[in-house]
Protein backbone atom coordinates (compact mmCIF):
# COMPACT_ATOMS: atom_id res chain seq x y z
CA UNK A 1 0.00 0.00 0.00
CA UNK A 2 1.13 3.67 -0.89
CA UNK A 3 0.53 6.61 0.97
CA UNK A 4 1.73 10.27 0.20
CA UNK A 5 1.52 13.29 2.33
CA UNK A 6 -1.23 13.46 2.15
CA UNK A 7 -2.44 9.85 1.19
CA UNK A 8 -1.08 6.46 1.91
CA UNK A 9 0.70 4.19 -0.90
CA UNK A 10 0.54 0.26 -0.37
CA UNK A 11 3.08 -2.54 -1.37
CA UNK A 12 0.97 -6.06 -2.21
CA UNK A 13 3.25 -9.43 -2.10
CA UNK A 14 3.03 -12.87 -1.58
CA UNK A 15 5.11 -16.41 -1.40
CA UNK A 16 3.84 -19.76 -1.98
CA UNK A 17 2.34 -20.10 1.63
CA UNK A 18 1.49 -16.48 1.83
CA UNK A 19 -1.02 -16.28 -1.30
CA UNK A 20 -3.36 -14.71 1.25
CA UNK A 21 -1.59 -11.18 0.63
CA UNK A 22 -0.97 -10.93 -3.13
CA UNK A 23 -3.68 -8.69 -3.86
CA UNK A 24 -4.83 -5.49 -3.30
CA UNK A 25 -8.39 -6.45 -2.10
CA UNK A 26 -6.63 -7.76 0.88
CA UNK A 27 -6.71 -4.43 1.80
CA UNK A 28 -10.24 -3.41 1.96
CA UNK A 29 -10.42 -2.91 5.28
CA UNK A 30 -8.29 -0.58 5.24
CA UNK A 31 -8.25 1.65 2.40
CA UNK A 32 -11.86 3.14 3.32
CA UNK A 33 -10.69 4.33 6.70
CA UNK A 34 -7.40 6.00 5.88
CA UNK A 35 -8.41 7.17 2.58
CA UNK A 36 -10.97 9.41 4.86
CA UNK A 37 -7.31 11.21 5.16
CA UNK A 38 -5.05 10.17 2.90
CA UNK A 39 -4.54 8.85 -1.01
CA UNK A 40 -4.62 6.01 -0.90
CA UNK A 41 -3.44 2.80 -3.02
CA UNK A 42 -3.08 -0.96 -3.06
CA UNK A 43 -1.29 -2.23 -6.04
CA UNK A 44 -1.52 -5.69 -7.66
CA UNK A 45 2.35 -6.47 -8.16
CA UNK A 46 2.96 -7.90 -11.77
CA UNK A 47 2.19 -11.21 -11.90
CA UNK A 48 -0.01 -11.11 -9.29
CA UNK A 49 -3.77 -10.32 -8.26
CA UNK A 50 -5.40 -8.68 -11.48
CA UNK A 51 -2.17 -7.33 -13.21
CA UNK A 52 -0.75 -8.73 -15.94
CA UNK A 53 1.47 -12.09 -16.00
CA UNK A 54 4.16 -12.57 -18.38
CA UNK A 55 5.03 -16.22 -18.84
CA UNK A 56 8.59 -16.16 -16.79
CA UNK A 57 9.84 -18.81 -19.80
CA UNK A 58 9.73 -15.88 -22.36
CA UNK A 59 12.88 -14.16 -20.52
CA UNK A 60 15.09 -17.25 -20.74
CA UNK A 61 17.79 -18.17 -17.76
CA UNK A 62 17.09 -14.79 -16.38
CA UNK A 63 14.71 -14.48 -13.35
CA UNK A 64 11.85 -11.60 -14.14
CA UNK A 65 9.73 -12.35 -10.83
CA UNK A 66 12.27 -10.55 -8.59
CA UNK A 67 12.20 -7.99 -5.69
CA UNK A 68 14.22 -6.16 -7.87
CA UNK A 69 11.36 -6.13 -10.64
CA UNK A 70 8.54 -5.32 -7.97
CA UNK A 71 10.68 -3.11 -5.91
CA UNK A 72 10.98 -0.68 -9.85
CA UNK A 73 7.32 -1.69 -10.05
CA UNK A 74 6.91 0.16 -7.45
CA UNK A 75 8.76 2.97 -7.70
CA UNK A 76 7.75 3.49 -11.18
CA UNK A 77 3.98 3.67 -9.60
CA UNK A 78 5.51 6.61 -7.30
CA UNK A 79 6.74 8.77 -10.22
CA UNK A 80 3.69 8.02 -12.51
CA UNK A 81 1.03 7.92 -10.48
CA UNK A 82 1.19 9.17 -7.09
CA UNK A 83 3.97 11.85 -8.74
CA UNK A 84 5.29 12.49 -4.53
CA UNK A 85 7.28 11.08 -2.04
CA UNK A 86 5.17 7.93 -0.28
CA UNK A 87 4.84 6.03 2.79
CA UNK A 88 4.67 1.74 2.10
CA UNK A 89 2.89 -0.11 4.15
CA UNK A 90 3.28 -3.73 3.50
CA UNK A 91 2.67 -7.32 4.80
CA UNK A 92 4.27 -10.62 4.48
CA UNK A 93 6.76 -10.68 1.42
CA UNK A 94 5.18 -7.40 0.40
CA UNK A 95 7.29 -5.92 3.20
CA UNK A 96 10.68 -7.43 1.01
CA UNK A 97 9.13 -5.22 -1.84
CA UNK A 98 9.16 -2.04 -0.22
CA UNK A 99 12.80 -2.54 1.38
CA UNK A 100 13.77 -3.00 -2.16
CA UNK A 101 12.06 -0.44 -3.50
CA UNK A 102 13.53 2.47 -0.93
CA UNK A 103 16.64 0.85 -1.02
CA UNK A 104 16.69 1.51 -4.41
CA UNK A 105 15.16 4.98 -4.86
CA UNK A 106 15.73 6.39 -1.29
CA UNK A 107 13.95 9.94 -2.35
CA UNK A 108 10.89 8.33 -3.13
CA UNK A 109 9.92 6.49 0.21
CA UNK A 110 9.01 8.62 3.48
CA UNK A 111 8.57 5.96 5.56
CA UNK A 112 7.71 1.93 6.06
CA UNK A 113 5.60 0.26 8.05
CA UNK A 114 6.16 -3.96 8.00
CA UNK A 115 3.48 -5.69 9.07
CA UNK A 116 4.56 -9.80 9.62
CA UNK A 117 7.74 -9.52 7.08
CA UNK A 118 8.77 -12.37 5.76
CA UNK A 119 11.90 -13.84 7.09
CA UNK A 120 12.24 -16.22 4.02
CA UNK A 121 13.11 -19.29 5.95
CA UNK A 122 13.61 -21.09 3.07
CA UNK A 123 16.08 -19.01 1.27
CA UNK A 124 19.06 -20.95 0.16
CA UNK A 125 21.60 -18.91 2.70
CA UNK A 126 19.00 -20.04 5.38
CA UNK A 127 19.74 -23.69 4.58
CA UNK A 128 22.43 -26.60 5.34
CA UNK A 129 25.28 -26.71 2.62
CA UNK A 130 24.08 -30.51 1.95
CA UNK A 131 20.52 -29.68 1.35
CA UNK A 132 20.84 -27.34 -1.28
CA UNK A 133 21.23 -29.66 -3.91
CA UNK A 134 18.03 -31.36 -3.00
CA UNK A 135 16.13 -28.03 -2.88
CA UNK A 136 17.33 -27.37 -6.73
CA UNK A 137 16.10 -30.27 -7.95
CA UNK A 138 12.90 -30.08 -6.37
CA UNK A 139 12.40 -26.28 -7.54
CA UNK A 140 13.26 -27.81 -11.08
CA UNK A 141 10.58 -30.54 -10.79
CA UNK A 142 7.82 -28.31 -9.92
CA UNK A 143 8.72 -25.71 -12.57
CA UNK A 144 9.54 -28.51 -15.19
CA UNK A 145 7.49 -31.36 -14.80
CA UNK A 146 3.53 -31.58 -14.45
CA UNK A 147 3.99 -32.16 -10.70
CA UNK A 148 3.82 -28.50 -10.03
CA UNK A 149 0.98 -27.64 -12.19
CA UNK A 150 -0.55 -30.52 -9.85
CA UNK A 151 0.28 -28.97 -7.00
CA UNK A 152 -1.16 -25.48 -8.29
CA UNK A 153 -4.36 -27.24 -9.15
CA UNK A 154 -4.56 -28.60 -5.45
CA UNK A 155 -3.83 -25.54 -3.84
CA UNK A 156 -6.59 -23.09 -6.42
CA UNK A 157 -9.19 -24.28 -4.95
CA UNK A 158 -11.63 -22.87 -2.43
CA UNK A 159 -11.09 -25.69 0.08
CA UNK A 160 -7.36 -25.32 0.52
CA UNK A 161 -7.27 -21.88 0.37
CA UNK A 162 -9.91 -21.49 3.26
CA UNK A 163 -7.24 -23.91 5.04
CA UNK A 164 -4.88 -22.11 4.32
CA UNK A 165 -6.05 -18.97 5.26
CA UNK A 166 -7.19 -20.87 8.36
CA UNK A 167 -3.92 -21.68 8.93
CA UNK A 168 -2.52 -18.25 9.03
CA UNK A 169 -5.36 -16.29 11.09
CA UNK A 170 -5.85 -16.55 14.69
CA UNK A 171 -9.25 -15.77 14.86
CA UNK A 172 -10.77 -17.87 11.44
CA UNK A 173 -14.24 -15.89 11.96
CA UNK A 174 -12.33 -13.39 10.03
CA UNK A 175 -11.86 -16.16 6.89
CA UNK A 176 -15.17 -15.35 5.47
CA UNK A 177 -16.56 -16.83 1.68
CA UNK A 178 -15.50 -13.45 0.20
CA UNK A 179 -12.20 -13.38 1.69
CA UNK A 180 -11.71 -16.93 0.40
CA UNK A 181 -13.03 -15.66 -3.77
CA UNK A 182 -11.03 -12.55 -3.11
CA UNK A 183 -8.14 -15.06 -2.69
CA UNK A 184 -8.88 -17.45 -4.72
CA UNK A 185 -10.37 -15.78 -8.10
CA UNK A 186 -6.82 -13.93 -9.29
CA UNK A 187 -5.06 -17.14 -8.72
CA UNK A 188 -7.27 -18.65 -11.59
CA UNK A 189 -6.33 -15.81 -14.17
CA UNK A 190 -4.72 -17.20 -17.31
CA UNK A 191 -0.70 -17.52 -16.40
CA UNK A 192 -1.18 -17.67 -12.35
CA UNK A 193 0.11 -21.26 -12.44
CA UNK A 194 3.72 -19.95 -13.99
CA UNK A 195 3.82 -16.81 -11.83
CA UNK A 196 3.35 -19.33 -8.78
CA UNK A 197 5.29 -22.00 -9.82
CA UNK A 198 8.55 -19.32 -10.41
CA UNK A 199 7.97 -17.46 -7.34
CA UNK A 200 7.84 -20.40 -4.79
CA UNK A 201 11.27 -21.62 -6.44
CA UNK A 202 12.74 -18.34 -6.13
CA UNK A 203 14.69 -19.04 -3.10
CA UNK A 204 17.81 -16.15 -4.01
CA UNK A 205 17.33 -12.72 -3.36
CA UNK A 206 17.39 -9.98 -0.94
CA UNK A 207 16.65 -11.00 2.97
CA UNK A 208 14.83 -8.40 5.14
CA UNK A 209 18.16 -8.45 7.38
CA UNK A 210 20.15 -7.30 4.41
CA UNK A 211 17.81 -4.80 3.37
CA UNK A 212 16.94 -3.12 6.67
CA UNK A 213 20.72 -1.58 7.29
CA UNK A 214 20.37 0.07 3.98
CA UNK A 215 17.31 1.80 4.33
CA UNK A 216 17.55 5.38 4.93
CA UNK A 217 13.76 6.08 5.88
CA UNK A 218 12.07 5.66 9.43
CA UNK A 219 10.88 1.76 9.96
CA UNK A 220 8.22 0.81 12.06
CA UNK A 221 7.59 -3.31 12.59
CA UNK A 222 4.06 -4.54 13.62
CA UNK A 223 3.87 -8.33 14.56
CA UNK A 224 0.74 -10.30 15.22
CA UNK A 225 1.88 -12.59 17.92
CA UNK A 226 -0.08 -15.69 17.03
CA UNK A 227 1.42 -16.00 13.36
CA UNK A 228 2.02 -19.76 12.83
CA UNK A 229 4.58 -18.87 9.80
CA UNK A 230 6.54 -15.69 11.04
CA UNK A 231 6.77 -16.20 14.40
CA UNK A 232 7.37 -13.60 16.50
CA UNK A 233 10.13 -14.90 19.08
CA UNK A 234 12.15 -14.21 15.19
CA UNK A 235 10.62 -11.35 14.47
CA UNK A 236 11.37 -9.41 17.36
CA UNK A 237 15.45 -9.56 16.43
CA UNK A 238 14.90 -6.78 13.60
CA UNK A 239 12.97 -4.31 15.88
CA UNK A 240 16.56 -4.06 16.39
CA UNK A 241 17.99 -2.69 13.39
CA UNK A 242 18.95 0.96 13.18
CA UNK A 243 16.39 2.25 11.25
CA UNK A 244 13.26 0.49 12.97
CA UNK A 245 11.99 3.01 15.41
CA UNK A 246 9.97 0.62 17.39
CA UNK A 247 8.32 -2.87 17.43
CA UNK A 248 4.94 -3.07 17.77
CA UNK A 249 3.20 -6.59 19.12
CA UNK A 250 -0.52 -7.01 17.98
CA UNK A 251 -1.64 -9.48 20.37
CA UNK A 252 -4.34 -12.63 18.93
CA UNK A 253 -3.74 -12.14 15.69
CA UNK A 254 -2.02 -13.89 12.81
CA UNK A 255 -0.20 -13.48 9.79
CA UNK A 256 -2.08 -10.97 7.99
CA UNK A 257 -2.82 -7.97 10.77
CA UNK A 258 -4.25 -5.54 8.48
CA UNK A 259 -7.29 -7.79 7.49
CA UNK A 260 -7.93 -9.81 10.74
CA UNK A 261 -7.37 -6.27 12.71
CA UNK A 262 -7.73 -3.29 11.22
CA UNK A 263 -9.11 -1.85 14.16
CA UNK A 264 -5.31 -2.10 15.62
CA UNK A 265 -3.62 -1.48 12.26
CA UNK A 266 -5.32 1.62 11.16
CA UNK A 267 -4.70 3.68 13.72
CA UNK A 268 -1.10 2.58 13.64
CA UNK A 269 -0.84 3.45 10.50
CA UNK A 270 -2.33 6.90 10.80
CA UNK A 271 -0.02 7.72 13.64
CA UNK A 272 2.74 7.06 11.55
CA UNK A 273 2.33 8.63 9.05
CA UNK A 274 1.02 12.06 10.75
CA UNK A 275 4.21 11.84 12.76
CA UNK A 276 6.44 11.28 9.77
CA UNK A 277 4.59 13.58 7.76
CA UNK A 278 4.93 16.37 10.49
CA UNK A 279 8.55 16.08 11.05
CA UNK A 280 9.25 16.37 7.28
CA UNK A 281 7.12 19.08 6.97
CA UNK A 282 9.16 21.36 10.10
CA UNK A 283 12.31 20.25 8.09
CA UNK A 284 11.30 21.41 5.30
CA UNK A 285 10.29 24.87 6.65
CA UNK A 286 13.61 24.88 8.84
CA UNK A 287 15.09 24.51 5.23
Amino acid sequence: MVLEQTGLHHAHITSHKQTTNCYSDHWRKNIPVLAKSHRVYSIDLIGYGYSDKPNPRQFGESSFYTFETWGTQLNDFCIDVVKDEAFFICNSIGGLVGLQAAVMEPQLCKGIMLLNISLRMLHIKKQPWYGRPLIRSFQNLLRNTDVGKYFFKTVATPESVRNILCQCYHDTSQVTEELVQKILLPGLEPGAVDVFLEFICYSGGPLPEELLPQVKCPVLIGWGEKDPWEPIELGRAYGKFDSVEDFVVLPNVGHCPQDEAPELVNPLVESFVARHAALSASISTAT
